[in-house]
């Protein structure tokens, strides 16, 4: 589903970055998944983490009873005054008083039906959840083995930081704070992720806009910042073709994996059918 700030147009970047080992992968501002969704599931120990419990509780029905939750949603109208209702609701702080599995519903109508993701206008777009009740079953079927938390970033880190630790994080971006409704990030919070993260025994990778303030911020010893653009999707009707400037900070050389795999297609030699071919 989209998401304010969701990486769907990253996400092959993020991956390209990802260190070539690691053991335990947490992904510490989960939104709506996409990093996570898009990779590769392996060995690995695979942690989704994000501090909005309505955007937890959706994740833990789907993986729990994805059958239970599209019954809810089977019977949702794609109604401006439904949403209104539910939108009313939400902005009110009191979508607690649902039992889980209609909160869910609840929040997934309002992420669905409203504009940009944004949860308190309604998008006025025609579409059937009965569509996405495919895309539900292949979510819990990858969530499966997945840990899902719903910890403060700062609580999360220390908790699974170890040597084969990889954390990913794509926090709010610095002037977007005021976006993320349901979590309450604020300035002070991009230094006190920093100073989480400088200090792990771990490796890190996050995604950020490109801005002075943040190239301030994370100006620390072997602290790595790396220039990229992607395409800026709110803008294509007005300015097509425009891009967005973003950074990835790590603390580790990120080019690793792809040098790597550079080397295996130039040298790697391999057999099939039991004859030796060199590439």
């Amino acid at each position: 589903m989209s998401w304010v700030g969701g990486k769907k147009a990253l996400r092959d970047e993020v991956l390209k970055r990802f260190p070539p080992y690691y053991e335990r992968y947490i992904e510490v501002f989960g939104g709506a998944g996409w990093v996570l969704f898009h990779k590769p599931p392996g060995m690995d120990f695979e942690v989704y983490n994000d501090f909005n419990s309505n955007l937890v509780n959706l994740y833990r029905c789907v993986r729990a009873n994805p059958n239970k939750l599209k019954y809810k949603l089977r019977y949702i109208l794609n109604s401006r005054e439904d949403f209104d209702i539910v939108a009313m609701l939400h902005k009110r702080g009191l979508f607690h008083r649902f039992k889980n599995f209609d909160r869910a519903a609840k929040f997934y109508q309002l992420v669905r039906f409203s504009y940009a993701s944004g949860l308190d206008s309604f998008g006025s777009q025609p579409h059937s959840l009965w569509s996405d009740f495919p895309m539900i079953d292949l979510a819990a079927r990858r969530l499966q083995k997945v840990v899902i938390e719903n910890k403060d970033f700062e609580k999360l880190i220390r908790q699974y930081d170890r040597p084969v630790s990889f954390f990913y994080c794509d926090p709010p971006y610095f002037n977007t704070e005021s976006y993320y409704k349901d979590v309450g990030f604020t300035r002070q919070d991009h230094l006190r992720l920093r100073d989480s993260l400088v200090a792990i025994k771990g490796k890190f990778l996050v995604s950020y806009n490109d801005c002075p303030e943040i190239r301030e911020i994370w100006d620390q010893p072997g602290i790595r910042i790396e220039a990229i653009t992607r395409i800026n999707n709110l803008a294509q009707r007005y300015e097509g073709g425009s891009v967005y400037p973003e950074v990835f900070i790590s603390n580790y050389d990120t080019k690793e994996r792809q040098n790597m795999t550079r080397q295996l297609n130039l040298f790697d030699d391999f057999t099939e059918g039991g004859l030796y071919y060199e590439r």
